[in-house]
């Protein structure tokens, strides 16, 4: 983590002793005004979070009017002194953007204040956070406040999640967290869906961003050796053309289902495989395909081709039995028998699964497939292993947000919302429990969430941010 001069890496409440460091060079961020503005002038004055020490308060004021923020300390003496870090990753880093107006209370005072600095970087798609951070001046320990923004972008608990899942997108890379590939796709289809849903194209720069920096890598058109991870960017490029009409997302989507195709054999009597050494052939990967193949043929005018695939895969679905006898989907195949497996009921083989036949009933008007939906969904929410207090829960689901099961919440929600709004909103209670769940249990300063939408916040990701966002996005 980096650190500026005096910073020292402590959570609220904690005090560590100073620690000097080099400075980096600061660069001056110019939005509608900028950096160091007179705090005087600020349009308006929201106290986001507080910290003390030895006495004093140091608090960050944030105007939500000029998307600014500036820090004070109260309850002090002169030599105490109180600043600014400001963040363009969510908190985890602050090199460049540390001890921002850093000042001194003078000779007579017991509390002074900082200027106004920008909270975001508009003219470099920087999505930022400050704190406020200060010292007694007769002691080394520092305090700083958690990080805070202003609600620019930010307005209600699902532009604020979006905004948040963005503060972990890597503008050098043009994925989220440095490197996520599948779960960036999945992030990627939540900051899309909530374009639709908020009306915010703020952030609709990240869907070519990600594209032009990553068509060309691994085999081209974000295809690779998973055909799971091949589904999730092709559905991605879906959302995308929706988005923006732009034939390009289009096309690759096209280019991603055939792929996907291309590793549909007869053994077992069809299915897709789930990765290109043709070892296993599971749930999720034909989920997607069905789901894939039956929105590019409503997308596509006379197309015959990706609608056959799609209602062809759903036969074969249907023959294997990885829907259970509880209506729940199992994890895949036993090859030596060509039926269920038995293995986990992930959430994500629920949700995509809906989202899939919902599609599918969209296209071909097939009454089965959403009535096989609807049972699904009813088992997924009324399951005490997958929902226990009405809340969703990931199998085995830890605390950090780690490992790839930190996406599968969203997918599954994901599903369910398109399964809510093709049945009239009948999942409105459970959606509507879990958005006020985890928005009240499993938030942070910044509208970060974690894994645990029942609580404790401990920590997050892109993943679990963008599952939030998917939670968010389909609540009514």
């Amino acid at each position: 983590m980096a650190r500026g001069v005096l910073a020292t890496v402590l959570a609220v409440g904690v005090v560590l002793p100073a620690v000097p460091v080099r400075a980096a060079v600061q660069a001056v961020v110019c939005n509608r005004y900028c950096d160091g503005r007179d705090a005087g002038s600020a349009a308006g004055d929201r106290i986001a979070v507080t910290s003390a020490l030895y006495g004093r308060t140091f608090r960050l004021h944030v105007n939500d009017t000029d998307a600014m923020a500036w820090a004070t300390v109260d309850g002090g003496q002169a030599g105490d002194q109180v600043w600014l870090d400001r963040s363009f990753d969510g908190g985890r880093t602050w090199a460049g953007d540390s001890r921002l107006g850093v000042t001194t209370v003078p000779a007579g005072s017991t509390g002074w204040r900082t200027g106004q600095y920008n909270v975001d970087d508009w003219n470099t798609t920087g999505v930022g956070a400050l704190r406020a951070c200060g010292k007694a001046g007769d002691r080394a320990e520092i305090s700083c406040t958690s990080w805070a923004r202003s609600n620019w972008n930010a307005w209600d608990r699902r532009t604020a999640a979006a905004t948040a899942l963005m503060m972990r997108f890597d503008r050098g890379t043009g994925l989220f967290d440095g490197n996520g590939w599948w779960t960036g796709a999945n992030a990627l289809t939540a900051v899309i869906d909530n374009i639709r849903r908020s009306g915010m194209h703020s952030y609709q720069y990240a869907i070519a961003s990600t594209y032009d920096k990553n068509v060309n890598a691994r085999q081209g058109q974000f295809r690779n050796e998973f055909l799971d991870d091949t589904g999730w960017w092709g559905l991605a490029w879906v959302a995308a053309y929706d988005v923006t009409g732009d034939s390009r997302y289009l096309s690759t989507a096209r280019a991603d289902a055939d792929h996907m195709y291309s590793y549909w054999d007869a053994t077992c009597g069809g299915g897709v495989w789930w990765k290109t050494d043709r070892k296993n052939k599971n749930a999720i990967e034909n989920s997607l395909y069905i789901q894939l193949n039956a929105m590019l043929s409503q997308r596509i005018s006379g197309d015959v081709t990706y609608r056959g695939r799609a209602q062809q895969a759903w036969t074969w679905f249907q023959g294997t039995g990885m829907i259970n006898g509880s209506s729940l989907v199992n994890d895949g195949v036993n090859l030596s028998t060509c039926k269920n497996n038995g293995d986990v009921t992930w959430s994500y083989n629920q949700g995509v699964l809906i989202n899939a036949l919902v599609q599918l009933n969209k296209l071909t008007g097939d009454a089965n497939a959403l009535s096989v939906a609807r049972r699904i969904g009813d088992a997924m929410t009324g399951s005490t292993y997958l929902s226990p207090g009405g809340i969703l829960r990931e199998p085995n689901e830890p605390d950090a947000c780690s490992g790839d099961g930190a996406s599968f919440k969203g997918a599954a929600i994901r599903g369910l919302g398109v399964l809510n709004a093709a049945a009239g909103g009948a999942y409105n209670t459970y959606l509507t429990r879990n958005a006020d769940s985890a928005y009240s249990r499993d938030r942070d300063s910044l509208d970060m969430y974690g894994s645990h939408w029942a609580g404790p916040f401990a920590g997050t990701n892109h993943s679990c941010q963008h599952s939030a966002l998917d939670l968010l996005n389909a609540a009514p």
